[in-house]
């Protein structure tokens, strides 16, 4: 049951990164042709305004077509009419195949928009099969976007860099609401009271219940402050503990903490006094940018190589999840935050697919005051994806590590 909800949360955060995109997108005027809940195949989907809102089958993130995202090329029409071309080559020979390719080369999209629709016609009147049709379709209404005015391509860049960092920034504030959220309700100071008891540790052995609050420690009366203390300087002798359950005093144990970590632990965790609004806000602040810095200062020790044993693949991202929900709600959603923050800084990285990729190219392209060719498009792509499946293979084995 852990797992599931760990794979669900982790869907909720790649579902959170995609709202960003098609959120920022639709108040830009880039308007987005799809937006899914999951993924494809579709179990239910409608069209409203222009763009398909769906259902997608495998419940897990979701997705966003923005049109346009590169600039059409004239080997876009070979690509995506391939199989109809293959069925009639006389379509690939024909004059609006011919005059939309030398639109698209010469930026004449004027040029190239009037060959589409002409080639449109041409296409509807050409006998294909069910595959070739359905290919030549979603080929017409992808060159259709590209040259259409809405287009990410045709963007301003400062429009272009928002909706791709609406992203990543979707996750950043996703993880502070969470750690505000977390900090009115339990973040705060440390209480008495015990709100989890570790299976199979020195507290459960000894009969600490959740909802018990602590008075004394081998005597000595403690508060939520000086309760870890206590533990701590036991050295591994036996503790007493004096709880109160349900009105009355209880003396349990004499039972020895149990070294973890370094750090001598009885193995139960405290619930914590919620804070106000603007002090958790406050606070929430404060750990957002500490952990930020810790995850950006990890990624630049894996170029040195010594961060590497830090990377994780998504089986350690879901296997941390589950084992933080055995835990509790709170440590399962302080996870949950950490690694919204985690994904939203991956993909602030300066690699093609990556969004951080296409901030960097965005940027490049405005400088210049012209587009990159595609060719420098697909090659760099080619490197980013070889650089993210090597993030995945370390991550990946450390993980197998970490499990056997």
């Amino acid at each position: 049951m852990t797992i599931l909800l760990a794979v669900v949360g982790l869907g909720l955060l790649v579902f959170v990164h995609e709202l960003g995109h098609f959120t920022a997108s639709l108040a830009l005027k880039m308007k987005p042709r799809k937006f899914y809940i999951g993924f494809p195949p579709a179990v239910l989907k409608r069209t409203h305004n222009g763009i398909e809102y769906g259902v997608g089958m495998i419940p897990l993130g979701g997705f966003v077509k923005i049109p346009g995202m590169h600039r059409p090329a004239p080997g876009d029409v070979d690509s995506a009419f391939a199989r109809a071309f293959e069925e009639s080559p006389s379509l690939s020979l024909s004059l609006p195949a011919e005059r939309l390719r030398h639109g698209l080369a010469t930026g004449d999209h004027d040029l190239a928009r009037a060959a589409l629709s002409t080639f449109a016609e041409l296409v509807a009147n050409t006998q294909l099969s069910e595959h070739a049709r359905a290919d030549a379709d979603k080929g017409l209404t992808d060159l259709g976007d590209a040259l259409g005015p809405d287009a990410y391509w045709r963007a301003r860049t400062w429009k272009r860099v928002l909706v791709i960092f609406a992203g990543p920034a979707a996750n950043i504030i996703f993880a502070f609401v969470l750690f505000t959220f977390l900090f009115m309700t339990s973040g705060g100071a440390a209480t008495t009271k015990v709100e989890l008891v570790r299976d199979a540790s020195p507290a459960a052995a000894m009969g600490i219940h959740p909802g018990d609050h602590i008075v004394s420690i081998n005597g000595v009366r403690v508060t939520g402050a000086t309760i870890p203390d206590r533990i701590l300087s036991s050295n591994g002798k036996p503790l007493t503990v004096v709880v109160v359950r349900d009105g009355a005093s209880v003396r349990l144990g004499p039972r020895a903490a149990e070294k973890d970590g370094g750090v001598y632990r009885l193995g139960f965790v405290l619930g914590g006094a919620g804070m106000s609004a603007p002090a958790a806000a406050r606070e929430a602040a404060r750990v957002t940018g500490s952990v930020t810095h810790d995850i950006v200062a990890s990624l630049g020790k894996i170029v040195t190589g010594s961060g590497r044993e830090q990377i994780s693949s998504p089986v350690g991202i879901v296997q941390g999840s589950s084992d933080a929900a055995k835990q509790g709600t709170d440590s399962f959603l302080w996870v949950l935050g950490l690694i919204s923050l985690s994904i939203a800084l991956l993909n602030l990285l300066p690699f093609l697919p990556l969004d951080g990729g296409h901030i960097a190219f965005a940027i490049v392209e405005g400088i210049r005051g012209r587009a990159v060719a595609r060719e420098v498009y697909e090659r760099v792509s080619i490197v980013g994806i070889g650089l993210v499946l090597l993030l995945f293979v370390i991550g990946l084995s450390n993980d197998i590590g970490r499990l056997s």
